[in-house]
């Protein structure tokens, strides 16, 4: 029997995802012979592992003791792309009269209507990763905590499993911080922010990395005073200096207050209000908030599983793996937030498809011959692929940077936008190494350098590349061409010249 679990608010679509992800009247079925593949975790790596392996007709066992379809379902980018949405909205409205369209009256945020409209849209999702379409699918689901107790055997529900190959991909959790205080004031991470039924007058948010930049920008919009604070001067994983004003500019303009290289001191609840110190630019403050979101990173799940048993290294980072994805038991392998630097859905399937090939098919896929993309997304967003030129520097490889604005694009004036993208390429050629992007669109315009980087193509086949007129994304053109008139040497204009000249 499933063990129970709670989801707040106990409404209609909760109890919807409950009994998709986790059904509190699940059967788990006996164990019947050695399993090809064991998936120990049933979030984005796990599942498509899971999925995978069953459809080339493996005998699979699926194990999960929490909900199905992991963070990204349940506590990361369905709910938080869901608010965010709403939370564009609100800024639209805003800007609007910029465009000569006026709105009567203040921006009014329903945050229980955009809450309940998360929450539905979250469970109408939940069917895809349902404990029946799994069942229906020929996997063995075992719902319940689980650990190994030898190399190739594991136990879930007091039920023994064998398995011939087997991958972790347990996840990762939100980290914390040892602020004294914190644990008794109390605190929420991403998983509680959106149980919130009512909004927070004033919210303090720890970390301004990608999920405290997008929370951030998304509950100042629906109306709450927000405050964010971070160790580093670094915001959503950007060190450009023009990256960084551009976005701190956005921000603020939401009405968010920022103390970058600050330190928390303390929290402590006076009344009933939760008070924070800290120190910034070498003075100590106080601020009073009604609720703190901590957002300082993410760190693995690797408790409990006795992993000593199955001959498993695990470190701080998480389960040990080699570029094949596989651990120091060759039986078993790694998958996903768990086992990988790159914290990210895409990456975890990414991860899980390697797992399939190698442990199944004696492949020799290596994690390091992915080119992992990523987006924050904030208002604009930011998007990065490969390498950042500081990065590439410090391997030792000469970098060129060729920038183009967004306002530069036609489509980037009418729309009134602002941003750039930054492609990074080896010096003396058009290879790009990696590219940074900040548009309000650059999620879905960032893939195209991908494509190319993965094709293994550079900059002279993106500057030939017919892009639709007018488009924003006519900026990585415009970058590339930036790059075909450095081969316009004064050399070979003079030729061209010359040549011209004889052609008249």
């Amino acid at each position: 029997m499933a063990q129970t679990i709670e989801l707040i608010p106990h409404d209609e679509y909760n109890q919807t995802l409950l009994s998709n992800a986790h059904p509190p009247d699940w059967q788990n079925p006996t164990p019947n012979g050695r399993y090809n593949l064991l998936v120990i975790g049933g979030g984005s790596a796990g599942l498509v592992a899971a999925v995978g392996a069953a459809g080339l007709g493996a005998k699979v066992a699926l194990v999960e003791k929490n909900l199905l379809g992991g963070d990204c379902l349940n506590a990361g980018c369905v709910p938080s792309k869901t608010i965010l949405r709403s939370a564009k909205a609100v800024g639209d409205i805003r800007r609007a009269a910029a465009l000569g369209v006026h709105v009567n009256g203040p921006v009014e945020v329903d945050f229980p209507a955009v809450m309940a409209r998360m929450r539905r849209i979250r469970a109408d999702i939940s069917y895809h990763d349902s404990a029946k379409r799994f069942k229906d699918l020929g996997i063995d689901l075992y719902l319940g905590d689980g650990q190994f107790t030898g190399k190739d055997t594991f136990v879930v529900d007091g039920r023994p499993i064998t398995f011939r190959k087997a991958v972790i991909a347990t996840g990762s959790r939100a980290a914390d911080v040892p602020i004294p205080g914190l644990q008794d004031t109390g605190y929420i991470t991403n998983e509680g922010v959106f149980e919130l039924t009512q909004l927070p007058a004033r919210l303090a948010i720890i970390g301004a990395g990608p999920i405290g930049l997008e929370m951030a920008q998304a509950f100042a919009r629906f109306g709450s005073q927000v405050t964010v604070f971070d160790i580093q001067p670094t915001m959503g994983g950007l060190r450009d200096p023009e990256g960084l004003a551009l976005i701190r500019s956005a921000l603020e303009a939401d009405g968010i207050r920022f103390y970058l290289e600050s330190q928390t001191q303390k929290a402590e609840r006076i009344g009933s209000e939760k008070q924070l110190t800290f120190t910034h630019a070498g003075t100590t403050h106080t601020l009073a908030v009604d609720e703190i979101l901590l957002a300082v990173g993410r760190r693995p799940n690797v408790e409990g599983l006795n992993l000593e048993a199955a001959g498993v290294q695990v470190n701080k980072k998480g389960i040990v793996v080699n570029d094949q994805m596989q651990t120091s038991n060759s039986a078993i392998f790694g998958a996903g937030d768990v086992a990988i630097p790159a914290q990210f859905t895409h990456s975890a399937d990414a991860t899980a498809r390697i797992v399939l090939q190698n442990a199944l098919f004696l492949g020799h896929k290596k994690y390091s011959d992915l080119v992992i993309p990523w987006t924050v997304y904030t208002d604009p967003e930011i998007a990065h692929v490969g390498l950042f030129d500081y990065e590439a520097e410090a391997k030792g490889m000469e970098v060129d940077t060729f920038t183009w604005h967004v306002a530069e694009t036609d489509r980037g004036r009418t729309d009134e936008e602002e941003g750039f993208v930054k492609i990074y390429v080896k010096r003396g050629s058009d290879k790009i190494l990696g590219a940074t992007m900040i548009a309000r669109h650059a999620g879905e315009m960032i893939s195209e350098i991908t494509t190319a980087m993965m094709a293994g193509a550079g900059l002279s086949t993106l500057s030939q590349t017919i892009h639709p007129y007018p488009t924003q994304a006519e900026v990585i053109k415009k970058a590339a061409d930036a790059w075909n008139r450095t081969r316009l040497t004064p050399l070979v204009a003079k030729i061209f010249q010359t040549w011209l000249r004889w052609n008249r």
